[in-house]
């Protein structure tokens, strides 16, 4: 649909990865004004890049695990001109995002509560004070429409044998956090109601970013689809999500798995 989001400005966190862009790109073709935030760093320049350009796109520089940061960022959004009425909790640290290039991924018994602790602090601390900035600077004052970002292992739990021998592994901390994600939703749903505010979950399933074909033939083999999603496919419902057709929907989990959580 054109311009279905025409009339919407999109606040997006961790806009600089495979999904993030991907959704800045395709807000911004339905006719979205995009707000777009991430740390700063090669992922940042890349969407300056791409969008810095684009007169319905503004970015900020964002930790969304930096309190002061967060509770700043609406006040310079809106002092801008700007009004964002969808909020897509997006951002999260990924286990090899924690470890990094050339270091190895250490045993459950191994995982340091520093790392664990610090991935709870991204993804769930993040996101919830990103939403209580949303409720003391936006909710309330017009309609508002919040988009918290979880994942096929939110509340299904990681098939451990596809990890063998690949250079990555699942992380505990990334399930709990994104199990914990769809918590704040349906709390926050109730709790922003009577303010017309709506909070969704939507929990994408595999994606493929440059993964090996030994690594997408056994992801695949779990996937009633048979195979890993392509970013645009999961950025399809995102953009029905933060539509004004969603309207009817809060406290909802939507699984874009292509089959994964049905099995």
């Amino acid at each position: 649909m054109a311009d279905q989001l025409k009339g919407r400005t999109v606040f997006i966190t961790g806009s600089g990865g495979v999904l993030g862009s991907t959704y800045v790109r395709r807000m911004l073709a339905e006719g979205a004004r995009v707000v777009a935030t991430d740390l700063p760093g090669h992922r940042a320049d890349a969407l300056q890049d791409a969008f810095g350009k684009h007169k319905r796109f503004r970015f900020y520089e964002l930790d969304v695990g930096d309190e002061a940061q967060v509770e700043g960022i609406f006040k310079r959004v809106l002092g801008d001109g700007w009004e964002p009425n969808v909020v897509l909790n997006n951002a999260a640290i990924t286990g090899e995002l924690l470890m990094g290039k050339g270091k190895g991924f250490p045993d459950f018994a191994d995982t340091t509560v520093e790392d664990f602790e610090k991935t709870l602090h991204t993804n769930l601390t993040g996101a919830f004070m990103v939403a209580r900035q949303m409720d003391r600077d936006i909710v309330g004052n017009y309609p508002a429409t919040l988009v918290n970002v979880a994942s096929m292992y939110a509340l299904n739990g990681a098939h451990h044998p596809i990890y063998d021998g690949m250079p990555f592994k699942n992380f505990s901390a990334y399930g709990v956090t994104k199990a914990g994600i769809h918590g704040l939703t349906v709390w926050l749903a109730g709790y922003w109601a009577p303010r017309q505010a709506t909070v969704n979950t939507i929990a994408p399933g595999a994606v493929f970013n440059n993964h090996s074909e030994e690594f997408q033939r056994r992801v695949g083999e779990l996937i009633m689809a048979g195979r890993m999603a392509q970013p645009d496919e999961i950025a399809d419902v995102m953009l029905f999500l933060a539509s004004p057709q969603s309207g009817y929907m809060t406290g909802q989990l939507v699984n874009v798995d292509g089959g994964f959580s049905a099995w």
